[in-house]
């Protein structure tokens, strides 16, 4: 086990120092899949996704999916040191995607590699995934005709290795008051951006009518607003946009029709794809979560558990506000907590009676 952390920390340097933007993931597609067929793994590769299944898979058998993503965002302005080199210091291993998800990425991919030739209660799948960061259609959401139905799907984000049992889903809305348009030194039309007041005050003070155990409440907030082109002229259209965030005691339709019952505008949503997730009440990963006396909580940030429909928990090393920050870091130390983590929660999985 020793060696695979070493490995890990080792392949953690090799992805910092290969640029993979989102949809641009090509190389560090490469440096996984050359890593673990250097293992012994057979690999698949669909687009810039990397995949393998456990020696001994059975297709009798349930299925845990180990996912993460080798994808990053762009890195920011305020970068004091290289992104793209992977810099050890105190303890901390500095590079853009160390910490999301790079810590939690390598981790699993060690775990894997542990458990690979072994004989388990259940089949593993491993998935490295692009676009996670942009939510695209080519990353998980393309795999998963190609699996099985998922048991259970352990995501690897970072979470200071709490468990996240339940995630905040994302809708983002279009809305449309309509006017009519006037001259604007007479007394005519209708003005689209008066008539899209009421709505906006509603917004303002709104609160969803459900509540989640592990979320709280829903959220919606108008970020966006776009009315009128000259400065003579009474605007007949007024498009404002919603982000919405929405708890697992909705569906996005649920959350769509709520709102659009005391909004005047039009509501178009641009995507009904990041849906909450909650881990079900009677799943069996419950018993381990108390057996490992793990803490729970509900994630506000969006990951690939929104594009999983099946059964999951968030959980890996590092910390989810150090993601997307100037020189992004992970303590060398958590990696090695993180696959003894994961280890533990797939050794107690697999003994349950």
């Amino acid at each position: 086990m020793q060696q695979l952390k070493e490995e890990a920390k080792q392949l953690l340097q090799q992805l910092i120092a290969t640029p993979s933007l989102s949809r641009e993931e090509e190389n560090t597609a490469q440096v996984l899949a050359d890593y673990l067929t250097k293992k012994g793994v057979q690999v698949k590769r669909s687009q810039n996704n990397v995949w393998a299944t456990n020696k001994h898979f059975d297709p009798k058998l349930p299925t845990v999916l180990l996912n993460s993503h080798h994808d990053t965002v762009k890195p920011n302005n305020g970068y004091t040191k290289d992104p793209f080199k992977a810099i050890v210091e105190d303890g901390k291993l500095y590079g853009l995607g160390s910490n999301d998800a790079g810590g939690c990425l390598v981790s699993l991919i060690a775990v894997f590699v542990h458990f690979y030739d072994r004989k388990l209660p259940f089949n593993l799948i491993l998935a490295a995934t692009a676009e996670e960061e942009v939510s695209g259609k080519n990353g998980i959401a393309s795999l998963l005709g190609e699996f099985p139905t998922i048991a259970l799907a352990i995501v690897g984000e970072p979470t200071l290795l709490d468990v996240a049992v339940a995630e905040k889903g994302l809708m983002v809305i279009d809305a449309t008051v309509t006017g009519k348009a006037g001259h604007a030194a007479r007394d005519e039309g209708i003005n689209a951006l008066y008539e899209a007041l009421p709505d906006l005050n509603a917004l303002k003070d709104y609160t969803f009518k459900k509540v989640s155990d592990y979320l709280g409440e829903s959220k919606v907030s108008a970020t966006i607003i776009q009315a009128g082109s000259q400065h003579n002229v009474v605007p007949d259209k007024c498009v404002y946009t919603l982000d919405v965030r929405v708890t697992d005691s909705y569906t996005l339709q649920e959350a769509l029709d709520e709102l659009q019952e005391f909004l005047k505008a039009d509501l178009q949503p641009r995507s009904m794809r990041l849906n909450s997730s909650a881990l079900p009440k009677d799943h069996r990963i419950w018993e381990v979560i108390d057996q490992l006396s793990l803490k729970c909580y509900g994630s506000p940030t969006l990951s690939d558990q929104a594009l999983i429909p099946y059964p999951s928990i968030k959980i890996g090393p590092g910390d989810s506000a150090r993601s997307h920050t100037p020189d992004e870091f992970i303590h060398l130390e958590e990696i090695d907590q993180g696959i003894e983590r994961y280890v533990a929660i797939l050794d107690a999985y697999a003994n349950l009676k």
